[in-house]
């Protein structure tokens, strides 16, 4: 059978939200973002991504952070509020969180 070579037709609704996307960033900064990091549960771990958050954003600091474990304990989620005054900032903190081995996931 012979391939088509017809081109899909593009919703005018799709290239309106392009056209919107493209011309109003995702976030405004300042902004309050919550970060989520998940790594193995030890001793250290919640220390180690404040000082890692730290790094970027000096103010931060325990008050900002939710830990929860998972259900059989082997696990541990951080739910890091940050406030983040650019797209650099942000990125610098991902970069950080995931290059880190204690670090399985930062969402």
């Amino acid at each position: 059978m012979a391939k088509s070579t017809k081109t899909p037709l593009m919703s005018p609704i799709f290239a309106l939200i392009d056209e919107f996307t493209a011309e109003k960033p995702l976030l405004i900064f300042p902004c309050d973002f919550p970060i989520k990091v998940m790594g193995e549960t030890q001793d250290g771990f919640a220390q180690t991504i404040i000082s890692l958050i730290q790094t970027i954003l000096p103010t931060f600091d325990a008050s900002h952070v939710e830990m929860r474990a998972s259900s059989g304990g082997k696990y541990i989620s951080l739910t890091c509020n940050v406030v983040v005054h650019s797209q650099k900032e942000l990125d610098d903190i991902y970069r950080l969180l995931t290059v880190n081995p204690l670090v399985k996931f930062a969402l």
